[in-house]
């Protein structure tokens, strides 16, 4: 179970296949005073498991584990929705990056990533951004039917409502977050969402949230 005398850091999990990469990003880690690696495993069933045991803030995975790396991500966002996921590896294909979008992974960053990069990264997932390695960004909304920033056309889609909610979600809010910031149930958000990426031409809420985020820069430009 989690341990109160670590509350006050981010308490992470890594689980990768690969010895020397599973040492380097602990070493890097552990560098920093406010991150602590609870648990270190090697497969879908060992981040299951150290889910379960150390419920810890966010967790790490490779999507080539064995028993498969977007399969533990489902069953992670799915039974411990309070541990954001984060996918590091070495893929790059839009196929994969938005499978582990819609498994409910909070975050994609290629391995090779700089250590303190992947530092600045995991902070900003732990305190409810998302974050997709920016190359990778612009092909999803380069994708995406209407790529183009939200602006007026996008928006006069949306009720009242559904901008209220798409704002929360660009700041990286859950569903739950959301409904408790807007005094609504998490079904109710659930509901919204669906016509929500219809309207902005998104696959997911991290696409939504892209798109949200680029129109938001251009109109302060």
């Amino acid at each position: 179970m989690r341990k109160s005398s670590s509350a006050s850091k981010i308490r992470i999990v890594i689980v990768d296949d690969h010895p020397m990469l599973r040492r380097g990003v602990s070493e890097t880690l552990a560098e920093e005073p406010d991150l602590q690696v609870v648990g270190i495993g090697e497969s879908a069933d060992d981040a299951i498991r150290l889910v379960k045991q150390e419920r810890p803030d966010l967790i790490l995975l490779d999507i080539a584990l064995p028993g498969g790396g977007i399969e533990a991500a489902k069953s992670i966002v799915t039974g411990y929705s309070e541990v954001k996921v984060v996918m590091l590896t070495v893929r790059e294909d839009q196929a994969t990056v938005n499978a582990a979008l819609k498994a409910g992974a909070r975050g994609y960053v290629v391995k090779g990533v700089e250590g303190p990069e992947l530092v600045s990264v995991l902070r900003k997932i732990h305190s409810g951004q998302s974050y997709v390695t920016p190359a990778l960004a612009a092909q999803l909304l380069s994708e995406t039917k209407e790529a183009a920033p939200i602006g007026d056309t996008q928006a006069a889609k949306l009720t009242a409502r559904e901008r209220q909610i798409v704002e929360l979600l660009s700041d990286g809010l859950s569903n739950q977050e959301i409904a408790e910031e807007l005094g609504l149930t998490e079904s109710t958000i659930k509901h919204y969402m669906v016509p929500i990426l219809q309207k902005l031409g998104a696959r997911n809420r991290t696409e939504a949230a892209l798109i949200v985020r680029t129109g938001n820069a251009a109109r302060k430009k």
